[in-house]
């Protein structure tokens, strides 16, 4: 078997015996409590768990936003735990998408400016336009965030995350500015992606209905796992509700 044939086999992720601290003492906030956690590439995963759970922590963690206490954090075969702040910075140019709860466009740019930002940066981008037309904004490419909907603008913003063409898409509340019937027009555009380009998709969300479309649900409670789910049949987007 080739080295290349033995990488794909490798979960996106190892963790074991994760911690964060925030502060010393008695005043001390144990944000994670020895989290151990594998996740298969390729995979749709929910992030389910009340505020104050973890479940943020942990995404910006293995998503190379922070750094545990202790503990160790390994993409593939590769341990983020020890690198400098320059190779982390690598790895998330290289290998990790972002989208956020806001969606944090430049309000100058149009939207295939806004995408145009990351491609410039990374090493084998997707055109553009491809990555507006994946997410079904082909058309609105020359609009400004100002003329686009909210929902419109979260696909933006998917758009410019998988331009890049990630290894890991990590979305923290990506649908949590949005009602309902736009929430799930997004989590479609997730799911797709997902389907189309084989992209790991990590979704932290408080709405437990988006649990149904996963391939994996992880529950945080207190800075823990509480339970993993792994769901034998999964609901379209289009039939959650919340």
């Amino acid at each position: 078997m080739s080295d290349s044939e033995t990488k794909t086999k490798l979960p996106a992720y190892t963790i074991k015996e994760l911690t964060k601290v925030y502060g010393e003492g008695p005043t001390a906030v144990h944000a994670l409590r020895g989290v151990d956690l594998e996740i298969p590439q390729g995979e749709l995963v929910v992030l389910l768990g009340p505020s104050g759970s973890g479940k943020s922590t942990f995404l910006n963690i293995i998503g190379g936003l922070d750094r545990g206490t202790e503990g160790t954090v390994l993409f593939q075969d590769q341990e983020l735990t020890g690198m400098t702040d320059a190779k982390l910075t690598l790895y998330r140019r290289n290998h990790v998408g972002f989208v956020f709860q806001f969606y944090n466009l430049m309000p100058s740019l149009t939207a295939h400016e806004n995408v145009e930002l990351v491609t410039e940066i990374a090493s084998d981008p997707l055109n553009p336009d491809e990555a507006l037309d994946l997410v079904g904004l082909k058309d609105r490419a020359n609009h400004f965030p100002s003329e686009l909907s909210g929902g419109e603008q979260q696909r933006v913003a998917i758009a410019r995350a998988v331009a890049k063409q990630p290894t890991v898409l990590f979305c923290d509340e990506p649908t949590g500015a949005l009602d309902s019937t736009t929430g799930r027009t997004v989590l479609k555009v997730l799911k797709d992606l997902n389907e189309k380009l084989g992209t790991t998709i990590l979704i932290v969300t408080h709405a437990a209905a988006t649990a149904d479309m996963a391939d994996r649900v992880i529950n945080f409670a207190d800075g823990a796992i509480r339970e993993v789910t792994k769901n034998k049949s999964k609901v379209n987007p289009e039939d959650i509700h919340w």
